[in-house]
């Protein structure tokens, strides 16, 4: 094996913690994001878990720019609800990275963690190749889902789908929640290319849920290609809203009364076409009760922590605030109506949006910022802070920016999250509401730093 192949330090033994293995795989590969599959394949395969995928589980895959943290973690709930045991991947995480692996929705160990780790740096050394954190991680998930003999695989993409690593297990039903413009590094720079890309997830002949109305024509020729069947948003299934309790799905065969889950809509829907469009034995009774207990932190995710309101949310590109927005401006109301009817015998002044902010610097700050500032909403102040991680921008670059949309509001820096969550708390009163949104890393961040998870 030569040196370019053999890892900057040992490997860590069965005895190392969850943290050294982590920071071990972070170093042992040249790139933090590698695309292609060509290096992981022979390390799977030596694994087994692309074999045991094919002939023991049912899988679904899900592609999209946005939604598949909710649209994953549906489908999981309605699978589990009716009997089968599932297993769920999802990254990045929030809080620990056990979060990305579940079965029945409880996290994996640390130990079951580092025992698929193990085999898997054994693979890979016997393999004589290098792989990213992202391969050694998922592939190590796939392993624990194979052995755990696990019914049903519900894995969400992590970026783009041809060639991520994900897209070594062919699925039995591929899921494209939303196409919109990120990672343009590695994408493509327009809705065509990016279609592409997440339209590589696609298999011969089998179903596909396309979560909007517009479709670019180069996933319309992949389903072409592969002779899928496609159930589309808008034309084949839809969804309304009854009220604050209740919505109704409808597709050409059935329609149903829900109970309203505390996710998207949209996403919830896609997740229920997918599982009505499998061969999963999966009844209304289960999906009624997994619509009930189904929840995702940090996605439109709303709390009462240390005596103010908190509504924290992922959203890190333009489509996904503008997502953000649809749900918020509707939330800004309901939440005035209870504060002004709560607070309508007291002089305290009216409810005001505290924004708890920060991005990552190869994302599209610019348009987020704009999508953000020209929203009908009361935002007083920006609380900014550089986020705790290789790829983020700095809170100079967050001021500049801010500074060029951000009109009447104050703008706070700070040294750290940790130090703009607790300014925000002691600037803010009860009556308002703290919006965190920007990245995954600042909901982790801002979530750590309240001690909650």
């Amino acid at each position: 094996m030569s040196d370019s192949l053999t890892s900057r330090t040992h490997s860590p033994n069965n005895e190392a913690s969850l943290t050294e293995w982590l920071d071990y795989m972070q170093q042992i590969h040249v790139s933090a994001i590698d695309m292609g599959l060509s290096r992981v394949l022979p390390v799977a395969e030596s694994l087994g878990v692309v074999q045991s995928a094919k002939d023991d589980a049912y899988v679904f895959t899900v592609a999209g720019t946005n939604g598949k943290g909710s649209t994953t973690a549906a489908i999981a709930q309605m699978c589990q609800a009716a009997g089968y045991k599932t297993a769920l991947y999802q990254s990045p995480h929030l809080s620990v990275f056990n979060e990305r692996v579940r079965i029945n929705g409880e996290m994996v160990s640390d130990q079951t963690l580092i025992d698929a780790f193990s085999k898997v740096e054994l693979a890979r050394l016997e393999c004589a190749l290098t792989l990213s954190f992202f391969e050694m991680t998922t592939l190590a998930a796939l392993l624990i889902f194979a052995e755990a003999d696990c019914d049903v695989w519900v894995l969400e993409v992590g970026l783009g789908g041809r060639l991520d690593v994900v897209n070594i297990i062919d699925p039995d039903m591929a899921v494209i929640t939303n196409i919109g413009i990120d990672h343009v590094d590695w994408l493509g720079d327009n809705v065509e290319d990016i279609g592409r890309e997440k339209a590589g997830i696609l298999r011969e002949g089998i179903p596909l849920i396309y979560g909007t109305t517009a479709m670019p024509d180069s996933v319309q020729q992949a389903i072409n290609k592969h002779k899928a069947t496609c159930y589309q948003f808008g034309q084949d299934f839809s969804y309304r809203e009854i009220d604050a309790k209740t919505w109704q799905y409808s597709n050409a065969a059935v329609t149903m009364q829900l109970p309203r889950p505390a996710l998207s809509l949209t996403n919830t829907a896609n997740a229920l076409s997918a599982v009505l469009a499998s061969s999963l034995n999966v009844d209304t009774h289960a999906i009624e009760q997994a619509l009930q207990t189904v929840k995702l932190a940090g996605r439109f995710d709303y709390r009462e922590v240390q005596g103010r309101h908190w509504l924290l949310d992922v959203a890190h590109n333009e489509q996904g605030v503008e997502f953000l927005l649809a749900q918020l401006l509707p939330f800004w109301q309901q939440h005035l109506v209870k504060q002004n009817k709560h607070n309508r015998h007291a002089h305290i002044a009216p409810p005001k949006i505290k924004m708890l902010f920060s991005m990552l610097g190869d994302k599209d700050i610019n348009k987020v910022v704009q999508c953000l500032t020209e929203a009908d909403l009361p935002i007083s102040d920006w609380f900014i802070a550089e986020i705790d991680y290789p790829r983020a921008a700095s809170t100079e670059r967050l001021q500049s920016i801010l500074a060029e949309y951000v009109d009447g509001a104050q703008i706070h820096e700070f040294e750290g999250l940790q130090a703009a969550t607790q300014a925000v708390i002691n600037a803010s009163q009860p009556q308002d509401l703290i919006v965190v949104c920007g990245s995954f890393h600042t909901i982790g961040e801002a979530l750590a730093a309240l001690e909650v998870a």
